[in-house]
């Protein structure tokens, strides 16, 4: 069976403009920065929406208005904890990780690696996709707060200002 009536295949078509028109609103409305460079925290919320675009166009028992207030409510809860972490270091540092230093100076950092659940491995995987052939050639690797690593080569460190809201770094010292 390829569906049950016309009329549900024609409900899922107008639900689907319509939600996907809300949600497309409702994200530009909320800004750039919503879900941007998503954390964990903005990760849960995409999942969420999606969810419930998923819900609003498969269940016949959701109306359009119940599917769009949800859907504008995520929105919403997403922007205003955007807005309050950028005003509240407090808040921010509750709902977000920071940066962690897990290579210095060309030295593996064990505890924060097992910490972040980070294997050396990885680190070194890292640094190879920066074209850097040594380990020793790094001055930082950081696991950044969206799970990314930065590698800043031994070249490049300047003043190490770059580290300074980088969990256990120490300003770099200039080679040269």
């Amino acid at each position: 069976m390829f569906f049950d009536t016309g009329y549900d295949l024609l409900r899922v078509t107008v639900m689907a403009a319509c939600a996907y028109a809300a949600l497309i609103t409702a994200v530009r409305l909320s800004g750039k920065r919503t879900l941007a460079k998503m954390n964990a925290f903005d990760l849960v919320v995409t999942v969420a929406l999606g969810s419930t675009l998923a819900t609003i166009l498969l269940n016949a028992t959701v109306s359009l208005a119940e599917g769009v207030i949800a859907l504008a409510l995520l929105v919403t809860l997403q922007f205003a904890n955007a807005w309050t972490a950028v005003r509240s270091r407090r808040y921010r540092r509750l709902i977000k990780a920071e940066p962690t230093l897990l290579l210095s100076d060309g030295n593996m950092l064990a505890e924060a690696m097992e910490r972040q659940r980070v294997t050396a491995s990885e680190v070194r995987q890292a640094i190879r996709s920066q074209g850097i052939g040594a380990v020793e050639d790094v001055a930082a690797v950081v696991l950044e707060t969206d799970g990314k690593f930065s590698v800043l080569p031994r070249s490049q460190v300047g003043s190490g200002s770059s580290l300074l809201d980088v969990e256990g770094a120490v300003r770099p010292r200039r080679d040269g």
